[in-house]
């Protein structure tokens, strides 16, 4: 995966394959056990997980989010980003 690419709006975003991911309480907690690291996700974090299971744009995470969560346009952009940006940097998502 390519680090350096930056996410953008139209930027298609997928989950990385092979991760282990269960529910638990309504979030997702997950192990990458090619890196042996363990992420714990809250439910807007696990949305977006369960959302990226197939490749989609950021700007479809955004719209689903702004319907399903009472949220302010401009601060969900702002923290999918940030979100995103996590999950790149872990490498544990793909940028298309």
């Amino acid at each position: 995966m390519n680090k350096e690419k930056s996410i953008l709006l139209d930027s298609v975003i997928i989950q990385k394959s092979g991760l282990d991911s269960t529910n638990m309480d309504d979030e997702i907690v997950m192990m990458d056990l090619d890196r042996g690291k363990y992420y714990g996700f809250n439910n807007v974090g696990s949305r977006i997980w369960q959302l990226i299971k197939d490749p989609l744009t950021v700007k479809e995470i955004n719209l689903t989010l702004l319907e399903e969560f009472d949220v302010d346009k401009k601060v969900c952009e702002e923290a999918v980003f940030e979100f995103l940006n996590r999950l790149k940097d872990e490498e544990i998502i793909s940028i298309c």
